[in-house]
């Protein structure tokens, strides 16, 4: 363990960052080639996503979702992406919190689903759109219903007076709703849906010759190219 400092008592990160530029991974995986993707990106990244899911990758649905503010300013957050076809991958959130702000300004986002114990990542990159109500409220009603009071306790990006103001406002909502068997879902609650314009496959390779194929949306359809790690 790092030594603590006598004046401090801080520990002494010194051989932690010694460390860090040795730190790397040999991977092994398997070889992607243009002849082995499926027909359409969605095809391609259901069947890693159920190659994830087999593997016992947890949250293997989670991806990590980048935006920027309106002065460009970027952040990122790890969500779970709760639908997928050929419109896109969708995930939900409260309409008011700091990414749904960030997608009303700007109306892109990218997306990265971090598979590492498979050496591989997918990222999805376009045009986001609101998620229809009929379709909200379909995956509204799949939730658990402690979940679907959370999202309405929930000042979701907001500055909170500690965790108990957290925890009254839950209290307040179980009692609002304490004789309501189907808890309704919140009018500042619902889905986003990424609309690819790129999607890239990654799959780790020696030598840090990985294999990147991706999906480019063209004015005459989906092209598969290769670009260099």
């Amino acid at each position: 363990m790092p030594e603590l400092d006598n004046a401090n008592g801080a520990a002494d990160v010194g051989d932690v960052a010694i460390r860090l530029p040795g730190m790397r991974v040999a991977y092994e995986g398997e070889s992607l080639d243009e002849e082995s993707l499926a027909p359409t990106w969605t095809e391609q990244l259901q069947s890693w996503l159920d190659q994830a899911i087999s593997a016992g990758v947890a949250e293997a649905n989670a991806m990590v979702l980048a935006t920027a503010d309106g002065d460009g300013r970027p952040s990122s957050r790890t969500v779970l992406c709760k639908g997928l076809d050929q419109r896109g991958v969708v995930f939900y959130t409260n309409y008011t919190s700091n990414k749904s702000h960030d997608l009303t300004v700007t109306r892109y986002a990218s997306a990265t689903f971090p598979w590492y114990p498979l050496h591989r990542q997918v990222h999805v990159r376009g045009e986001v759109e609101k998620v229809d109500i009929t379709e909200t409220a379909e995956y509204w009603a799949s939730r658990p219903r402690g979940s679907q009071l959370g999202a309405w306790a929930s000042p979701q990006s907001r500055v909170v007076d500690g965790r108990r103001a957290l925890d009254n406002a839950l209290h307040a909502i179980e009692r609002r709703f304490a004789d309501v068997e189907q808890v309704p879902f919140p009018p500042h609650w619902g889905g986003w849906r990424i609309r690819p314009d790129v999607v890239e496959f990654w799959q780790g390779q020696r030598d840090r010759l990985h294999d990147r194929l991706r999906y480019v949306r063209t004015d005459d359809g989906w092209k598969i190219e290769r670009v260099a790690p």
